[in-house]
């Protein structure tokens, strides 16, 4: 299977919010998770609107707790959570049956075959059964498993086990879909063939999706919005062409030699200058045009062999989003030793 499933395998149309878009996606406020004296979650005060939504931070960022905090998996220590208008630690059940949940790692069951497993999974969030297992053949037809949905999910590769445990997050039509790490194992055919089931299931059936993912070109290309977190604490929540907004007045350089000579002459001229390898990132003061680095280059004789607007991606913005909270913690632990 490439690119989008074929018209026949397709779920049925549903327009994009089809379900009612008054009410907010999800709402945090002031929301924490403590473990002892760690604290997970950090004051989170958060709104999303429906959409497919980039779950991002690294290792012990709480990207986790997050999840099973919207599930109801856990319960907060403080603060109010709302999830499709409900609250997850008394409407745990109803809401349940709303969110579709495919969890990180081999969580199938080997003995089971594709279809009996996403059956159960319907039946687990309240389908009768006769319903469970009609949505269950279509799901697996849907995501590709159609032909091996008798056969054990033992015998299944890393792709295969990834489409199934996808299909039983489908089952139950839901309203919010949960992926956490969805193209985690697959080889490069696998990984685009995921993606475009995940571009697909929003406009099939009007369900957002929040993914959850280290792979950052799979954030680019499939969602229209992002959540950044470090250490229990989101630093940017919002559309994901507003974390990539280009800033004019910057540009990316780089000369023949040693580019230092052309920082420090940069300086010179006011900009604020970081190098980035072999590149520097040249922010020009207001009024002042790109003749400033040409000008800094000449007098280090250093020719320039590339000069551009600098273009943000991803991963230089989810990096520079954490440097910036990196760089204000240290001046905060500075100043509270003087």
């Amino acid at each position: 299977m490439a690119g989008a499933p074929p018209a026949s395998d397709r779920l049925p149309d549903r327009p994009l919010h089809a379900y009612g878009a008054a009410v907010s996606l999800l709402h945090l406020e002031n929301v924490e998770k403590r473990y002892g004296e760690l604290r997970a979650l950090k004051s989170l005060t958060l709104t999303l609107e429906p959409g497919r939504i980039g779950l991002l931070g690294p290792n012990g960022a709480g990207k986790s707790t997050f999840l099973k905090t919207l599930l109801g998996l856990l319960q907060p220590s403080h603060g109010t959570v709302r999830v499709l208008g409900m609250d997850p630690s008394r409407e745990e059940l109803k809401l349940r049956a709303l969110i579709g949940y495919m969890p990180e790692g081999d969580a199938v069951f080997p003995e089971m075959n594709a279809l009996h497993y996403t059956v159960l999974a319907g039946e687990l969030c309240g389908l009768p059964h006769a319903e469970a297992m009609g949505r269950a053949h279509q799901i697996l037809h849907y995501v590709g498993l159609g032909e091996a949905r008798y056969r054990p999910l033992g015998s299944f590769s890393t792709g295969m086990k990834q489409r199934a445990r996808l299909a039983q997050a489908l089952v139950s039509d839901p309203k919010l879909l949960l992926l956490d790490e969805p193209t985690s194992g697959l080889d490069p055919r696998g990984r685009d063939e995921m993606l475009a089931l995940i571009l697909d299931i929003p406009k099939r059936t009007g369900a957002s999706v929040i993914l959850s993912t280290h792979i950052l070109p799979d954030v680019e290309k499939t969602c229209d919005q992002v959540v950044v977190m470090t250490q229990g604490e989101v630093l940017f929540a919002g559309a994901l062409e507003e974390l990539l907004r280009t800033d004019h007045s910057i540009y990316e350089v780089r000369v023949k030699g040693d580019p230092d000579g052309v920082r420090r002459a940069l300086e010179m001229e006011r900009c604020v200058v970081q190098r980035d390898g072999a590149a520097l990132r040249v922010r020009l003061p207001e009024g002042v045009g790109t003749e400033a680095i040409l000008r800094a280059a000449r007098e280090a004789k250093q020719p320039v062999r590339h000069m551009a607007p600098f273009k943000l991606t991803l991963e230089r913005a989810f990096l520079d989003t954490l440097a910036k909270r990196e760089d204000a913690d240290a001046d905060a632990a500075h100043a509270a030793a003087h």
